[in-house]
């Protein structure tokens, strides 16, 4: 990848479009929520593709995520959570905690930065009837 600086931010040219990063959220992406966007957008692929070969019915699946930043240190992330809320059919709670656990193990964005953001995950799980 080949980075351009612009007045107000960073710019790279990808297949999908054109990304802009910058501290100001109102020129571009902010480094913060594009590493939120890597572990999220890793972790819920992983973990989506595990629960499909499982065959795992779902009819949804949402991540909220919250950073916890340290002021006194270049404001670096500390701490992420994740929180996967899935919705479907005949969901088995044991079984999905093993593939979360799976997925974690597979995601290339938790793996980078495991030793150095503590990450936390949880599930709720809504079960649909038929």
């Amino acid at each position: 990848m080949k980075f351009r600086m612009k007045e107000d931010a960073m710019t790279v040219n990808l297949t999908y479009g054109d990304l802009d990063i910058s501290g100001d959220e109102t020129k571009g992406f902010r480094p913060f929520q594009l590493m939120m966007a890597s572990i999220v957008g890793c972790s819920g692929s992983v973990f989506r593709k595990i629960l499909e070969k499982q065959r795992t019915e779902l009819e949804d699946l949402q991540i909220s995520s919250t950073v916890e930043r340290n002021a006194l240190q270049a404001n670096r992330i500390e701490k992420i959570t994740l929180h996967y809320i899935i919705k479907g059919y005949h969901l088995d709670a044991e079984k999905i905690n093993r593939n979360l656990e799976l997925s974690r193990k597979n995601c290339s964005m938790i793996q980078s930065v495991q030793d150095t953001i503590q990450i936390e995950e949880t599930v709720e799980l809504i079960e649909l009837s038929s």
